[in-house]
């Protein structure tokens, strides 16, 4: 079976890439980019471990073609920080022990950094509800929920 060629936007860089019509995005990300930080959890769409957004939209990579990427952006995880200055959200999770295995973690970061583009001042419940889609089996939420809301407000300048 031949590859396809991909040509797509990376976290604002330009890549290319040769995709098997097989792989998904996931696949593609980590073993033709490099980029790891996207886990595989399930494979199956249902834990949210490999979010990613594709044209501002968030999704499940594991359920995407890789050739789907063709003329489009995609962010990861390793999108968030500016080089070395970690992302608001990056530094709540450490600030309130948000993580604990952190298989999960770049999958909700992913997640939490698409619902406050959409919405920078959520509820609780809107945290909450937005993050359902991403499994964590360690930290019981509590502690990414009010990471989440307290990087919401230092992005809004609240803090």
């Amino acid at each position: 079976m031949s590859k396809i060629h991909v040509t797509t936007t990376v976290n604002g860089d330009a890549v290319e890439f040769l995709a098997d019509p097989r792989d998904t995005l996931l696949d593609c990300l980590r073993d033709q980019l490099g980029l790891t930080g996207t886990k595989e959890g399930c494979g199956t769409g249902d834990c949210g471990a490999c979010s990613v957004q594709l044209d501002g939209v968030l999704v499940c990579s594991c359920l995407v073609l890789g050739a789907e990427a063709e003329g489009k952006t995609v962010a990861t995880v390793e999108g968030l920080s500016n080089g070395p200055d970690l992302h608001p959200l990056q530094r709540k999770f450490i600030e309130h022990a948000a993580l604990q295995c952190g298989f999960c973690t770049p999958g909700i970061l992913v997640a939490a950094n698409a619902l406050l583009a959409q919405n920078p001042d959520p509820t609780e419940v809107e945290v909450r509800y937005w993050l359902a889609g991403n499994l964590c089996r360690c930290t019981g939420y509590d502690k990414i929920i009010r990471a989440v809301m307290d990087a919401g407000a230092e992005m809004r300048g609240v803090n």
